[in-house]
């Protein structure tokens, strides 16, 4: 495993961070979705193992079960030499003192009496405003003098210049961007990510596949664009290696719900060194970036904020159908998919009410309810349309 000096920290930290949102699941006897914890805890293991010091969790991931689970599969290990990173919610914070409860909560969570990285969860213009509202930085202040938290940061998803006023407004130990060669003009983006290194801010990486998309079989097209460059690889290494040759990047996340994965990753950053690409490979990588940008029609992660939806729709998964239609070309398939699984059981678009809960729980900002109605109209073959109408009839 390799590592990189984590700023002021001192610290020396693996470039891999295990990300705690996407372990594997099963439905319960109720339906309700619960983490497979041995599985959950051989990855996590396994990572430690292999040099994985870093660990990415934090209040909402898995419905509340990553946390606790994580504490647990630490429990057994040399805490002094694992890092462990979580959030407070902002978004459900009332009034000064729910700082307090939040974090008292996640510390039992953990089962530790210290978090190395406290984080600001999912800044954006309203929630920044809310925690000054709440003298989040007093807090801040008060969880570092007590030994609560080691280190403070935040995790950011809003424009460059709302992202360059909260780092300006306090002495920050580390921040987290969701940063990806597709994403480097979204949010803080690329710019983030240099005005960081310029106030000598560590950063952490989220998202560097977008949510597993960028290590998926790739089109015909982008698969011929990647087999242009001199050295062949798989698509998730060059995602990866886009990133760390970047050597203001310190860590980058990154969730697994399979062993295979895991191994795979880990392989990968065996290599992870600053510098490590080509004019060619970047000029490479530039022109997929230019395919994928054309062939994307919603930036959704598949992050699942937006999940449960009041009314049932599963709003990532049709997003999911809709992008693999638009870049694959694969309209038929795709709207089939979306009436077997989503719209006969009544988790389709349509069955949307339009409350907006989706879009103010969207890191993304997207305009969730305008591009389900999107999806829809195009996954509604004709065909498709065809057979409703028989129905309807």
């Amino acid at each position: 495993m390799r590592y990189r000096l984590f700023g002021k920290t001192g610290l020396s930290v693996s470039v891999f961070g295990l990300g705690c949102m996407r372990f594997p699941t099963e439905k319960d006897a109720d339906g309700n979705q619960i983490v497979e914890k041995d599985k959950a805890f051989e990855l996590i293991h396994t990572a430690i193992n292999e040099g994985v010091n870093y660990f990415d969790t934090a209040y909402p991931y898995h419905g509340g079960q990553s946390e606790p689970l994580l504490g647990e599969a630490l429990s057994s290990v040399n805490r002094e030499e694992i890092f462990v990173a979580t959030k407070s919610p902002v978004w459900k914070v009332e009034d000064h003192d729910d700082f307090e409860r939040f974090i008292d909560k996640q510390l039992e969570r953990l089962r530790t009496d210290y978090i190395d990285f406290y984080l600001l969860h999912s800044l954006n213009r309203k929630l920044w405003d809310k925690a000054i509202e709440h003298r989040a930085l007093d807090f801040l202040e008060k969880i570092q003098s007590d030994g609560r938290a080691k280190h403070v940061g935040f995790s950011f998803h809003d424009n460059f210049d709302v992202f360059k006023e909260i780092t300006r407004s306090y002495d920050w130990d580390m921040l987290q961007i969701q940063l990806n060669f597709l994403d480097q003009h979204y949010q803080a983006g690329l710019k983030g990510l240099e005005f960081a290194a310029e106030m000598e801010i560590p950063v952490v990486v989220m998202e560097p596949l977008r949510g597993g998309r960028l290590a998926e079989p790739p089109s015909k097209e982008i698969a011929a664009a990647w087999n242009k460059a001199s050295l062949k690889r798989k698509p998730v290494e060059w995602a990866f290696r886009w990133l760390y040759n970047r050597p203001e990047v310190n860590v980058i996340l990154s969730g697994v719900s399979t062993m295979e994965h895991l191994k795979e990753d880990i392989a990968i950053f065996d290599k992870a060194e600053p510098r490590c690409m080509t004019e060619e490979e970047l000029r490479v990588v530039e022109q997929v970036r230019e395919l994928y940008d054309k062939g994307l029609p919603v930036r959704c992660t598949g992050c699942n904020y937006c999940i449960p939806c009041p009314s049932g729709v599963e709003i990532a998964s049709v997003f999911n159908l809709y992008n693999n239609a638009s870049l694959y070309n694969d309209y038929d398939n795709q709207s089939r998919l979306y009436k077997n699984w989503f719209v006969d059981p009544g988790k389709g678009a349509e069955a949307c009410v339009e409350c907006g809960q989706c879009e103010e729980a969207c890191p993304q900002e997207l305009p969730v309810i305008k591009l389900l109605k999107e999806a829809h109209s195009h996954l509604i073959t004709e065909e498709f349309q065809h057979m409703q109408n028989l129905r309807t009839s």
